[in-house]
């Protein structure tokens, strides 16, 4: 198949100079080796009707002009449900990547690609990249060899196949998000099927504060699920991890040192978390209140793994409350006698 090529300066030249001569478009095309259509629509666009004739000059002109102006309009314009829909997601701090594919259930249409060329282009009003999108900084790894640590009862390998599926609920992955000396710190866990996620703050890192965290986090959420089994990794913080099984009736199990990977949704959850409250945060200047409106916001949140549906959404199709009813009061019952 002959692929089509505009007109050059040098072919117009030649037109120009044969339509002088008087020579027809079926003449002009065959010499030219081009349709004689292509010829007339050349002549038809660029003919000057106030001087009549046809110039070779001011037709290659009016072709860059053409060729300047002929860009794509922009899908996302401003006032538009589309572009409205998109400020209102950034808003609530989702992904490029979770508005475009969540926007196709609502009807929108647009692509992940779209949204990122609208940012960078500062095309959407009080939305930046540094502001509305989670960063990634350089990690560095510190020296633990003198790291205190704990010795576990169950160790990651004992946890039972049906956890590595993620078939039920109330499978969790648990660490602390770390406000620095004397700022407090948070601890959160993040069930492995629904992704939902449970916190509480705390005063410190003592395991007695730790375990009353834990008591807080579970008689705070609002779904309440079965808690199945535990995953930590070795901090010194999960020492009393032995009463934290006791009192939230479950099984906790420990990861290898070192091995932040094997709790891999936790440590993604907490980089979301890690966007409200970055390093260095004081979490004892935050209300349990402000930070429940936080984890609230982050299960309503659309994950790419649940389908675009939040945890939220995902919870409230699999209702499953017989077991978990009966540990929630139990677990609300021995709050009450810890306070």
């Amino acid at each position: 198949m002959k692929s089509y090529t505009h007109f050059t300066l040098s072919e117009r030249n030649c037109l120009q100079q044969f339509l002088s001569e008087g020579k027809s478009y079926r003449e002009i095309a065959k010499i030219l080796g081009r349709s004689p259509s292509t010829i007339s629509r050349e002549v038809k666009r660029n003919f000057s009707k106030k001087k009549n004739r046809y110039n070779a000059w001011r037709a290659t002109t009016l072709y860059i002009i053409r060729r300047r102006n002929c860009v794509r309009k922009h899908l996302i314009q401003p006032n538009t449900d589309l572009y409205k829909y998109i400020i209102k997601c950034f808003n609530e701090f989702w992904s490029p990547e979770i508005i475009a594919n969540r926007g196709k259930l609502s009807g929108f249409n647009v692509c992940t690609s779209t949204i990122y060329r609208a940012l960078k282009e500062n095309r959407l009003t009080g939305i930046s990249r540094k502001t509305h999108l989670r960063r990634r900084g350089k990690k560095t790894t510190k020296d633990r060899k003198n790291c205190a640590t704990i010795h576990p009862i169950h160790t990651i390998h004992e946890r039972p196949q049906i956890v590595e599926t993620k078939t039920r609920l109330g499978d969790f992955e648990g660490d602390t998000v770390y406000g620095g000396v004397g700022k407090g710190c948070a601890v959160t866990l993040v069930d492995r099927k629904s992704k939902l996620l449970v916190a509480a703050i705390a005063s410190n890192r003592e395991k007695e504060t730790i375990r009353n965290a834990f008591l807080r986090a579970f008689a705070l959420t609002e779904h309440s699920i079965p808690i199945e089994t535990i995953t930590l990794d070795n901090g010194s913080e999960f020492a009393d991890f032995v009463n934290i099984e006791s009192d939230l009736q479950t099984t906790i199990y420990f990861a290898d040192p070192h091995s932040p990977w094997q709790r891999g949704l936790n440590e993604n959850t907490n980089d979301i978390l890690r966007f409200f409250y970055p390093k260095g945060t004081n979490f004892l200047n935050v209300t349990e209140g402000e930070f429940q409106d936080v984890i609230h916001l982050i299960n309503s949140r659309p994950r790419k793994c649940l389908g675009y549906l939040s945890p939220l959404e995902f919870l409230a199709k699999k209702r499953n409350t017989s077991k978990a009813e009966v540990i929630r009061k139990g677990i609300e019952i021995q709050y009450e006698k810890e306070k």
